[in-house]
């Protein structure tokens, strides 16, 4: 028979009824301690223990499923960013050409104007009128704005009135001094008579001597007069501001009823320029020349322009000067240009791109390669690479680059000339990326 110990050493349904099993095989009875309610309620199962078990198989079911979700989530994603373009920006790797004539070099640079200035005005007034506005052209002379006068022409009355009676002193003055003169030359005349005395004589002669000076300060307080007329009449010419030279008007800096002077450049209420005239007959062009190839360019060189804004356009042009200074900072010297053919469409501050010409018969090798953005090479792999864009996707081409001109890098093998490269690539751009060209890049 077996005892309470063994029934309360059992750790688990199973090994109860295997116990069970083994006394009835074996004939032996089971102690009366333990009812048969005891042994059915060691077989009951616990509902919190089931609960728990069936919690514990159910989370690696849960978990699996996350796992899928996210996974279909991230593929979908992929797909999605696969088929969305990133949007760059592009240009065209450029050579230079010419019909008879080899290009040199090349360099990018500005047009600018030789002769522009800001017009402002040489007195302080208000503006009681503006007749010009941005882009009119205006003639040499022509009225740009007048100040209010009323001051001025104030002041030139004034002066006016102390010029006429500086004037009326000198004709008293004279008068007085041609009369003491006679009086003087009669007393002269009879102190030898003693009509007179010497001492009345001398006085006479001292009162002519006075009388002159005094004429000579009349004189001299007339002349003052007059210029101090003169000058106001000049300060009232001020009111009426004049263009100095005949050209376009590119900026207006001030409107009626603002106070304007020559010594502040604006604030305060106070304005400084009126408005800034080019002369568009002095457009040029400045470029900067990396220093390791000036010794190519001379000056009256034949030169080729090409507009950032009419890429198709091609301006003859030739050197007019090569600065005698560099700029240390960039390694470049400074060369300006004369453009042979005037174009209304040629404007200042618009970018351009030049070739220095040779004639093919003369010994000059041709700068070899093509020309990119500087910001078009970047390193990748410790290789220098541009991503040619092709087909709407960017491919990325291993290049060998040579010299900088300015802002443009030379590309001597890896890229031929019409190419067309991404200007500054993202970091993350990959080889074969679907890319977008943003309006207004180079084409």
């Amino acid at each position: 028979m077996l005892d309470c110990g063994e029934w309360s050493g059992c750790e688990s349904p199973a090994k109860l009824w295997q116990t069970c099993a083994t006394a009835a095989r074996t004939g032996t009875r089971v102690s009366d301690e333990r009812s048969g309610d005891d042994l059915l309620h060691q077989l009951r199962i616990d509902r919190a223990q089931r609960d728990d078990d069936e919690s514990r198989s159910r989370w690696p079911w849960i978990v699996g499923a996350v796992v899928v979700v996210l996974v279909i989530a991230g593929v979908a994603a992929a797909f999605a960013l696969r088929g969305q373009a990133t949007t760059v920006e592009t240009s065209t790797a450029v050579t230079a050409a010419s019909s008879g004539d080899t290009a040199v070099l090349q360099a990018t640079g500005y047009v600018v104007a030789r002769r522009q200035a800001t017009i402002s005005a040489q007195i302080i007034g208000t503006l009681t009128q503006v007749s010009v506005d941005e882009g009119a052209h205006v003639r040499q002379g022509q009225v740009l704005a007048r100040l209010d006068p009323t001051a001025y022409q104030a002041q030139l009355d004034s002066t006016r009135a102390q010029y006429a009676a500086a004037q009326a002193s000198v004709v008293k003055a004279r008068a007085v001094l041609k009369q003491d003169r006679a009086n003087a030359a009669r007393m002269n005349d009879v102190v030898d008579r003693g009509y007179v005395s010497k001492q009345a004589a001398e006085q006479a002669n001292t009162q002519v001597a006075t009388d002159a000076a005094g004429l000579d300060v009349a004189i001299t307080q007339a002349k003052a007069a007059k210029d101090q007329m003169r000058a106001a009449r000049v300060n009232l010419d001020f009111t009426v501001i004049r263009a100095p030279f005949a050209g376009v008007v590119t900026a207006k800096g001030a409107e009626v009823g603002e106070i304007v002077s020559p010594y502040t450049a604006g604030g305060g209420g106070i304005a400084g320029g009126l408005a800034t005239i080019v002369d568009m007959n002095s457009l040029e062009v400045d470029v900067d020349v990396n220093e390791s190839y000036i010794s190519r360019v001379k000056p009256g060189m034949p030169v080729e322009a090409i507009l950032d804004a009419y890429p198709d356009w091609r301006i003859p042009a030739h050197v007019i000067a090569i600065i005698p200074s560099a700029d240390r900072s960039k390694a470049t010297v400074k060369v300006r240009i004369a453009l042979d053919r005037k174009d209304p469409r040629v404007l200042p501050e618009m970018g351009v791109r030049v070739s220095f010409l040779e004639k093919s018969g003369e010994n000059h090798q041709p700068l070899p390669g093509v020309l990119v953005p500087k910001s078009a090479v970047v390193k990748r792999d410790g290789k220098d690479v541009v991503f040619v864009v092709t087909d709407g996707h960017a491919q990325r081409t291993s290049v060998t680059a040579g010299a900088d001109f300015s802002d443009m890098k030379q590309v001597t093998q890896g890229l031929g000339a019409g190419a067309e490269v991404v200007t500054t690539p993202p970091a993350n751009l990959k080889d074969g990326e679907k890319v977008q060209v943003k309006t207004g890049s180079s084409p």
